[in-house]
């Protein structure tokens, strides 16, 4: 079996344009779907897939692993965020031409069930971006959360840190502190609320303040509590914070992952696999995080292939906590994916369709083609005109 050629789809879905990767064979009728959905960075990834393809093109599909090599040693240069998420498009369609031509779900190629359905958390406003990243106001949060909740979810995720520079104010903290306390009035004790601070206090003290401010909330953790990549700050944090702290979703491949994992600087990590490296690179994440007594939640605000690639993972990552899941995000969101899995309440069940079990509706998909993707960052701004992280 030998790969023809590597193609890449882009779907509008106005906060993102997904980007779906179908690679090709040479047996009739097989070829693999996967995706490498990157928020404002569409047309450099798919650039990134075409660069990459004539690595591939020959070798045989099944050898996953010297794939993920070849395209990581051969291409010279380090690869960051866009090259790995190309990586990753690519590598989840080779796991699901595996399973196809196996006949086996990809989990089971993963090293097998070690659990009989995956606990799911969406958003405020059921993945509409506008709820998402805006909702400030304590009516609106609390009406927002009792939708979710209606839809059957009994966990949610929420980003009302405002955006913050050094320190963080009186009135902020306050805020913050009174809407925490609304949402866990609204929807129970039995809920469960992570809060998503987005990378936004730019100091150790002013993320600390938040996440005391937000103690009366219980939250399932507190995510991104400042800007990736120092550790040294996160250490600090774990330490002081009575909250369980989660961060990852903007690294790529184990080695970004190691430093943190060596310094328990996070207690849960959110490796995005549209974005890590694919599911091998991910399988290694867990294996490192199992070994530090870390816990695994998957980062994926994406499309529907991510979501299901997330799925099979979840099925056979045994430190596994919670998935992140957007299935509302645009109205058609199942109308561009056949055979999409069913959601049970705050749950999705476990696949048993050969490779992902889903297959792209390309004329669907046609009928979303690329636009420029609606930009968040543009409100984030102190109050005197600085720039600060979205």
């Amino acid at each position: 079996m030998k790969i023809t050629g590597i193609e890449s789809i882009v779907v509008n879905a106005q906060m993102r344009n997904w980007v779906f990767v179908k690679v090709l064979t040479d047996q009739d009728g097989l070829y693999g779907w996967g995706e490498a959905t990157l928020n404002w960075k569409t047309r450099a990834v798919t650039g990134a897939v075409e660069d990459l393809a004539p690595l591939l093109i020959g070798r045989d599909p099944r050898d996953i692993a010297q794939a993920c090599r070849v395209m990581q040693k051969q291409s010279y240069y380090r690869l960051g965020i866009i090259g790995m998420t190309a990586i990753s498009g690519i590598e989840h369609a080779l796991w699901d031409i595996a399973g196809k031509a196996l006949g086996v779900p990809v989990w089971r190629l993963l090293g097998g069930r070690v659990r009989d359905k995956v606990r799911l958390y969406t958003h405020l406003g059921l993945g509409d971006m506008s709820a998402v990243y805006e909702t400030f106001d304590a009516g609106q949060l609390t009406e927002r959360a009792q939708a979710v909740l209606e839809a059957g979810y009994d966990a949610l995720k929420v980003v009302f840190i405002p955006y913050a520079g050094a320190t963080a104010s009186p009135a902020a903290l306050r805020h913050v502190e009174r809407l925490g306390r609304a949402l866990r009035d609204a929807v129970g004790e039995d809920t469960e609320v992570m809060v998503d601070f987005h990378g936004r206090p730019a100091t150790v003290s002013a993320s600390l303040g938040f996440i005391r401010a937000l103690e009366p909330l219980a939250p399932m953790f507190c995510e991104e509590p400042i800007q990736p990549g120092d550790t040294e700050g996160l250490v600090q944090i774990v330490a002081a914070s009575r909250s369980p702290i989660a961060t990852g979703e903007r690294l790529v491949g184990v080695r970004e992952f190691a430093d943190l994992l060596q310094r328990r600087a996070a207690h849960i990590l959110q490796p995005d696999l549209n974005h890590c490296g694919g599911l091998l690179e991910a399988q290694k994440i867990a294996a490192f995080a199992e070994v530090a007594q870390v816990g695994i939640a998957p980062h994926n605000p994406n499309g529907p292939l991510a979501g299901i690639a997330a799925l099979h993972y979840a099925v056979a990552t045994p430190n596994f906590v919670i998935q992140e899941a957007m299935p509302g995000s645009v109205p058609w969101y199942h109308d561009v994916v056949r055979q999409p899995v069913q959601r049970e309440g705050g749950f999705w069940p476990v696949p048993d369709l050969p490779g992902f079990g889903v297959e792209v509706d390309e004329k669907e998909a046609a009928k979303h083609p690329f636009q420029q993707e609606v930009l968040h960052a543009q409100n984030a701004l102190l109050e005197d005109g600085t720039v600060v992280d979205w």
